[in-house]
């Protein structure tokens, strides 16, 4: 048979085709004549003249006739190569790795949304949506946009049961009382002190009428022989959940709620251990008894580590194997973070995947000294399956935190795909991982971690896959012969190639989410990330896995310590870059830039056809949204203790000597502040504030007994007042007071004038302050943390002393509010 477009390869005389049917003829019929094909254009067409002259068409004529071909044929031939590509996207299962980004979608507008919806509503959402989802079948666009939104409409439903599922119940304010309770975890912290996570049994001296359920408290010390399990009491000083130290920053209370901490606070003294009765662990429920097991052989297994390995490589050592990590000095934490290395100490997929992959390459070198039985049995199977269930022992031990369980999930995946015979590292895996951790954990959508390891983990697989397709469509020669050294030394070039390659692909998916988060970047990460990985690749885990392996029988001596030299090499390289690493602070971007950047990445990751390039677009739209957004003039502490405020040369000024340092720190990278300018202080009535517009703008604060005065480099004028008596001389040059007392009120008849009070601030968060640079006159804008109706785990804050109007217990002298002046 001649097949399909031969007939114009062999000439005009070729028929178009032969029918099978004459095959199986008894007579053969009368030959058709053959089809003539049409002959082909010349390249330049040739009209005849009245002269039978043939003259060639003008160029200009033809180009104008191309162009209105053109114009009316590239929309409609737009949209079928737009519709033709879709559909191919559609055949190749790009549907399905979309399943995640519109439940993600979902739970991000549940997250975003001022009021909390009732559960009704989005139950109905999902009926009425299924419905029209299965009406429209036989409509495939229209059934394509009911199933996006009925898997948005999914995601919403996911959010809601899971905050109507923990109802943790909150402090509603500060309060001392003598608690009894079990402990949960012990965690011994680099300061000394030891962090107690307590579930609550009673309350006494007062009797909480709403106790949490569970706390989280430190103390000094504590009696010795206290584990998980321990009935303990004590005197403490309870605090409420805080909420962001400034607004869009993160937020405190909305951890808590969703960890299931209803208050956070100290002992006054050294706990104390009940004896418990006989009856005693009968009433403690079956999960929570395994959960102390649990918790006791973490605690057994870190001591052990500590104790051979020593300093801060056995706290960073502890941390790896079990997952404690409190003891690690703030000094390495810093430098780690400046260095872009502090994933290494989170217990995540690099830790899983690293022990996941020591663990078969173990067993497929001790199947492999058995060749018979390799030979005739699924042995890689066989490590995987032992693999999966030496990272599920792994999860376990090191606390079941949320990030190892997102990285379980997905390394489980992984490794059941290989039980299957299917490729492990694909689109497809990472879909059903994140489907898995947004129907468990709907809230960690929004958190740093979940954005973070999904972005660097999707643009890796795609670019990866991207570049196998690239290789596969490419004829390769096969290599010349090379010695021995040139042969290592190209392996050494192709491994250090692919680490910059990875930590480059990694590094660019999660910038834009990293300075959302955090404010910061580290210059030097592709750096530390060379120098510092294959220590931990080929040193710190492969011997953190023999050691535990060898733990059980007592040898596990040596590999300890080889792992801590390792660590100490990291440690040592990590410090030597942090010394040279610029400034991180980075300051605050638009969340546009953020959205549009992770459209761009799932375009860039999914898309198979050329409908990737329209990832480009997106993402230079993302570049330039990244300035679209105006940094705070001045920012105050939801409890009114803390102002700040930008004077020019990277210096921010704040009102106390002695300041909350992890305010301090999150404000400098907000506004890209480097040194903290403390209050130049006076005696009562020492400093002159009859003409406070004489100071300089851009002056640090000037305090005098109950009023601090500063001023903006705009020129406004910034007063901190203890109470309203301080603060009405302030009335009269001051742009902005902030009133430390939730007793007072406004004590301002100018409307122009923005009062800020404690109550206020305890009511609605941390605030933002705006001047309007185009006029000294304009009222100041502000914006705070918190909006009102409050959402569940911002519920608690209308129960505080502070904001019902009520001064703290500590300070009886001003529990009589101030009266109006008549």
């Amino acid at each position: 048979m001649a097949g399909r477009g031969r007939g114009a390869e062999e000439g005009e005389g070729t028929t178009a085709g032969v029918s099978e049917r004459l095959m199986f003829a008894h007579a053969a019929p009368q030959e058709a004549p053959p089809i003539q094909l049409p002959q082909p254009r010349a390249p330049a067409e040739r009209l005849p003249d009245g002269d039978r002259a043939v003259l060639p068409v003008s160029p200009t004529a033809t180009i104008g006739r191309i162009r209105r071909q053109l114009g009316r044929a590239s929309l409609p031939a737009l949209r079928r190569g737009i519709a033709v590509a879709m559909e191919t996207e559609l055949d190749r299962g790009v549907g399905f790795l979309l399943v995640p980004v519109f439940l993600a979608a979902g739970v991000i507008y549940y997250f975003s949304l001022n009021t909390e919806p009732d559960l009704y509503r989005p139950l109905a959402a999902v009926a009425l949506v299924a419905l029209c989802a299965a009406v429209s079948r036989s409509w495939q666009r229209t059934h394509l946009f009911f199933m996006a939104s009925l898997l948005c409409a999914l995601g919403f439903l996911a959010a809601k049961v899971e905050t109507w599922r923990m109802a943790t119940p909150m402090l509603g304010s500060e309060i001392q009382t003598r608690l009894t309770g079990r402990l949960v975890v012990a965690e011994a912290m680099a300061n000394g002190r030891v962090r107690l996570t307590i579930d609550l049994v009673s309350t006494e001296h007062p009797t909480l009428r709403y106790a949490p359920s569970r706390v989280r408290v430190s103390a000094r010390r504590i009696p010795p022989g206290m584990t998980a399990g321990s009935m303990l009491t004590g005197y403490a000083k309870l605090l409420p959940p805080t909420g962001p130290v400034r607004p869009d920053s993160y937020d405190f209370s909305f951890d808590s709620y969703f960890s299931g901490i209803g208050g956070s606070g100290f002992f006054l003294g050294d706990p104390q251990l009940i004896a418990q009765t006989p009856s005693a662990p009968t009433a403690v429920p079956f999960g929570a008894r395994v959960m102390s097991a649990i918790e006791n052989a973490r605690e057994g297994i870190a001591d052990h580590i500590r104790s051979s390995i020593g300093g801060s490589e056995g706290e960073i050592a502890a941390a790896l194997i079990v997952g404690v990590r409190a003891g690690i000095p703030e000094e390495i934490n810093e430098s780690m973070r400046r260095t872009g290395i502090y994933h290494i100490i989170s217990i995540s997929g690099l830790h899983m995947a690293l022990v996941a992959g020591t663990i078969m390459f173990l067993l497929r070198g001790a199947f492999a000294l058995f060749p018979d039985f390799s030979s005739r049995r699924p042995v890689k199977k066989y490590a995987a399956a032992i693999a999966l269930s030496s990272i599920a022992a792994y999860l376990v031990i090191s606390g079941i935190v949320v990030a190892a369980e997102r990285s379980f999930i997905m390394l489980a995946v992984m490794l059941i795909a290989v039980l299957f015979d299917r490729a492990a590292l694909t689109m497809r895996n990472l879909a059903i991982s994140a489907i898995a951790v947004i129907l468990v954990s709907p809230h960690e959508v929004v958190g740093p971690s979940f954005q973070m390891s999904f972005a660097a983990t999707a643009a890796l697989v795609g670019a990866y896959a991207g570049f196998a397709d690239y290789r596969a469509g490419k004829m390769t020669v096969p290599p010349a012969k090379r010695s021995f050294l040139r042969f290592l030394s190209r392996k050494l070039a192709v491994g250090v190639g692919g680490a910059a390659v990875t930590s480059l692909i990694a590094g660019s998916a999660t910038l834009l989410f990293a300075i959302w988060h955090f404010q910061r970047v580290s210059p030097l990460s592709l750096l530390a990330n060379l120098a510092v990985m294959p220590i931990v690749s080929l040193i710190v885990m492969p011997f953190a896995v023999l050691s535990a392996l060898a733990m059980p029988f007592g040898f596990d001596g040596p590999f300890l310590y080889v792992m801590g030299k390792g660590l100490t090499a990291m440690i040592a390289i990590s410090a030597w870059i942090s010394e040279r690493s610029p400034v991180d602070a980075v300051g605050l971007i638009s969340i546009q830039s953020v959205l549009l950047a992770t459209i761009a990445l799932v375009i860039a990751t999914m898309a198979t056809t050329w409908l990737r390039l329209a990832a480009v677009p997106i993402a230079l739209a993302a570049m330039l949204a990244i300035p679209h957004v105006r940094t705070p003039d001045v920012l105050i502490s939801e409890d009114a203790h803390l102002v700040a405020m930008p004077i020019g040369g990277g210096e921010l000024a704040v009102n106390r000597e002695r300041s909350n340092e992890f305010t301090t720190d999150n404000w400098k990278r907000a506004l890209k502040a480097e040194e903290i300018v403390s209050p130049e202080t006076f005696a009562k009535d020492a400093l002159d504030i009859a003409d406070p517009v004489d100071l300089p703008p851009g002056s640090p604060f000037y305090c005098t007994g109950d009023l601090c005065i500063g001023r903006h480099p705009s020129g406004a004028i910034i007063a901190i007042a203890e109470n309203r008596d301080s603060a009405r001389p302030a009335c009269g040059f001051a742009d902005l007071i902030v009133i430390n007392d939730a007793t007072a009120y406004n004590p301002c008849w100018d409307q122009r004038v923005l009062v800020v009070t404690e109550r206020q601030l305890a009511r609605d968060g941390s605030a933002a302050v705006f001047f309007d640079p185009q006029s000294a006159t304009a009222r100041a804008a502000i914006q705070y943390a918190v909006e009102k109706p409050y959402r569940p785990w911002h519920e608690q804050r209308r129960y505080t002393r502070e904001a019902r109007g009520l001064p703290p217990y500590e300070k009886p002298e001003r529990a009589k509010p101030s009266q109006p002046d008549q």
